[in-house]
């Protein structure tokens, strides 16, 4: 399937360096702990929508791109 992007090239890049962020501290600024493992999962969807291009809450909030 395949999904039009709605993140811009700068949200992209801020979400993948946001995601990187919040994996590192997750595993290792509070280790073994369970609010831990919570913010690095939340890392690593920040990193996939930031490869995508594509995050789902916003397009259900209707979020588009300006057409080229």
């Amino acid at each position: 399937m395949f999904y039009r992007k709605n993140l811009p090239g700068w949200e992209r890049a801020m979400r993948t360096i946001g995601g990187v962020v919040m994996i590192v501290y997750g595993l290792f600024g509070m280790p073994g702990t369970m609010a831990g493992y919570v913010i690095a999962g939340a890392g690593a969807v920040a990193i996939l929508t930031g490869s995508f291009g594509f995050c789902p809450m916003c397009a259900m909030v209707g979020r588009r791109l300006p057409a080229p």
